[in-house]
């Protein structure tokens, strides 16, 4: 497993800081968050000015270029995105699916929104994740499994995120047996409770919350899961924490991350 952060941890700062203090941390990658209201990092309307900053802090940093989040299905940005994609060599794009929990009526967009992004992902020769979002019509394992089923192209999968099956009222341990043959990237991280939020960003912590994320790791790796693993926490900007905090949250959860991986022995 590749252990990388999502940059929008720092979104009130540029992407440089991003990258400097993930690769402080330890991480062997980094997620780029191409979401507008958390950050400036990858810009999608001069996605070409930044394409090549990407490529030079990872290579400045030693840090893999592991995703792109693009929570957004407009087939414009989502354009864009995997463009940016293509010219940097990232591999998966994950996005949100949209929609709304235990609302049938819904399901068909979600469908046809994903399914068509699916086809531009075919075209570019990329990874589109969407995971089970608290809220979204795709929100626990049997709708994943559902949306799964009902798209079957190699170039879609699932992005596995415990806190959200969490939320949702399950064991995210026992949830990734249904679905592990999909499961093309994790976003991690933890929560306390399972309120529709996942809590304050320090919170979010690896370990630091409610979750097993020693036995989901364990279980990722007994069923040979090589993928990156990024963590992912919300909030930061938007509740104004310091860079000190920031630096302090990808630290502390990178070190839980690396003792799951070497308690499961993939380390």
């Amino acid at each position: 497993m590749k252990l990388g952060a999502n940059s929008l941890l720092f979104g009130s700062w540029d992407m440089h800081t991003a990258f400097k203090y993930i690769a402080m941390a330890g991480y062997d990658g980094i997620e780029i968050s191409a979401i507008d209201s958390m950050s400036q990092h990858l810009v999608l309307s001069r996605w070409q000015e930044c394409a090549p900053e990407i490529l030079r802090l990872s290579n400045q940093y030693d840090l893999e270029l592991l995703a792109i989040e693009q929570s957004s299905r407009d087939p414009d940005l989502m354009e864009r995105a995997m463009q940016a994609a293509v010219e940097t060599g990232i591999p998966i794009i994950n996005v949100g699916p949209g929609g709304i929990a235990n609302d049938e009526s819904t399901y068909p967009q979600v469908l046809d929104e994903l399914g068509a992004l699916v086809q531009r992902a075919e075209h570019y020769g990329l990874m589109l994740c969407a995971k089970a979002h608290v809220g979204h019509y795709v929100h626990n394992t049997p709708t994943s499994l559902k949306l799964l089923n009902d798209i079957p192209s190699p170039n879609f999968g699932l992005d596995m995120d415990p806190s959200h099956i969490h939320r949702a009222g399950e064991n995210p341990v026992e949830a990734i047996e249904a679905v592990i043959d999909r499961i093309k990237h994790v976003h991690i991280r933890d929560c306390k409770g399972r309120q529709q939020g996942p809590g304050a960003p320090e919170d979010q912590a690896n370990g630091r919350g409610d979750i097993d994320l020693v036995g989901y790791i364990r279980v990722l790796h007994e069923h040979g899961y090589a993928g990156p693993v990024n963590l992912e926490v919300i909030g930061a900007k938007a509740q104004g924490r310091r860079l000190e905090q920031c630096c302090i949250i990808a630290a502390e959860a990178r070190g839980h991350m690396q003792a799951c991986l070497q308690a499961a022995g993939a380390r």
